[in-house]
């Protein structure tokens, strides 16, 4: 038997934003009923970084976000608004807004599969680079060019630069070599930090590669010493064992910090389940959008939610692909996988984290409390297919759970809703199916 102990008297810190994802909702146009916006907001996710939003001609294709479809001639005036072509993402923007969410915004391309590369080229002149971002963030944070004054925090430089080595045929993220990248980096990092000293400049959005993030900061240092820029340190990670994920956190946190940088924010804003890229894709995208996809998730949140080297996550994808486990692509209909995001969010609400300690390191616990109400969400996951149904005995310290509300969300039941009726001497005891989250509040 495996035993949880929610310690509602012990309070360790504040509920981490865990549910953000990539990419926003989908608005139902013309005559078709079809979207996701009412769900979308139901979850109340927070932030949606806007990567790969070109790829999607619901929120605007090719003309959508990127920078080379926003000033789509380089060679154009800079400070000339006739130079931009914003009216798709402007929509995609809205659409977000109108949901709750926020946008994280990548500054930079798509990734880029094709035989032939249109906006991950290094930019001819670099300042010039800068320039064009910063009109881009005028344009939604200050009105410039008929735009916007919206709450736009996070600016994010490139995506994913590390991806392929210097010497690769084919660069699908940056066609350049690192000393190249970190000049970059540095050339707008400063730029747009010293124009926008209050909004949060960073990345790289490293791919996977730690020792390439150390080679990064140490080019970083050759070109222009330690005053660069960095309110945010971006990375991915993609894999089958939350504990693992975490572990690379802490890594890629003490990198930086080994680099010089203290005060940062640690944000992994691409993850999700992927057992291999090749003899194993097919099984990880059943994966993704099935029951055993939503208990990764939702132990995803836990374990990152109790590692203090990471501050958020932003699931990747809610854009309508083969990675989007929250939402049917073709019906866009709620997934099993949604469900893990409307728990969480509940936990943001109590804003509180309090102590949870579970014995069985399959099974994954984040509780939080607001005065009188608490909550807690419970995962049994394991990545082998083979393990039992397990007896778990949940017991609470401080919180009377007694007639609380639990939600059950398992291959049979989507948040099927039970009662506690007894909590005998301050426990009680659930079965739970392999991959199975439970939310309990009161």
């Amino acid at each position: 038997m495996s035993k949880v102990i929610l310690n509602y008297d012990k309070s360790i810190g504040k509920i981490k934003l865990m549910n953000a994802v990539n990419n926003g909702p989908y608005i139902a146009r013309g005559d078709q009923t079809r979207g996701n916006h009412r769900d979308y907001q139901a979850a109340r996710i927070p932030y949606a970084r806007v990567h790969d939003a070109a790829f999607d001609a619901n929120y605007g294709g090719e003309h959508t976000v990127d920078i080379h479809a926003i000033f789509p001639s380089f060679d154009a005036d800079v400070n000339d608004p006739s130079s931009y072509d914003f009216p798709c993402t402007d929509q995609y923007m809205k659409n977000i807004f109108s949901v709750g969410t926020k946008p994280f915004f990548r500054l930079g391309s798509k990734i880029e599969h094709g035989v032939k590369k249109y906006g991950t080229h290094v930019p001819k002149d670099f300042l010039k680079w800068a320039q064009i971002c910063e009109h881009i963030i005028m344009h939604y944070t200050e009105g410039w060019a008929d735009g916007f004054n919206y709450d736009m925090e996070y600016w994010e430089i490139w995506n994913e630069p590390d991806l392929d080595p210097d010497d690769s045929n084919n660069k699908r993220c940056w066609q350049g070599t690192e000393k190249q990248f970190a000049e970059l980096y540095v050339v707008a990092s400063k730029y747009l930090k010293n124009r926008f000293p209050h909004l949060k400049i960073g990345g790289p959005a490293l791919a996977w590669n730690e020792d390439w993030l150390e080679r990064f900061f140490d080019n970083i240092k050759e070109i222009n010493g330690e005053n660069v820029p960095l309110d945010f340190l971006s990375w991915h990670w993609y894999g089958t064992k939350p504990n693992e994920m975490s572990e690379k956190g802490t890594r890629i946190v003490e990198i930086a910090k080994k680099a010089g940088y203290k005060d940062f924010e640690s944000i992994l804003n691409e993850w999700n389940y992927v057992r291999g890229w090749d003899a194993e894709f097919v099984y990880s995208i059943e994966t993704i959008i099935g029951m055993k996809g939503a208990a990764f998730t939702s132990a995803c949140m836990a374990a990152a939610q109790s590692n203090p080297d990471i501050d958020m996550l932003m699931y990747y994808d809610a854009r309508m692909t083969a990675f989007n486990g929250l939402f049917d692509i073709y019906t866009m209909r709620a997934l099993k996988g949604y469900y893990p995001f409307y728990m969480y969010s509940k936990l943001v609400e109590l804003k509180n984290q309090t102590e949870a300690v579970s014995d069985d390191e399959d099974i994954y616990v984040v509780s939080a409390r607001d005065g009188d109400r608490v909550g807690a969400m419970i995962t049994y996951y394991s990545e082998d297919d083979g393990k039992y149904p397990k007896t778990v005995t949940v017991e609470s310290n401080g919180a009377d759970l007694e007639g609380a509300d639990i939600y059950i969300l398992d291959k049979n039941n989507t948040m099927a809703k039970e009662r506690i009726a007894k909590f005998e001497n301050g426990s009680v005891t659930l079965r739970l199916e392999r991959n199975t989250v439970v939310y309990i509040e009161k």
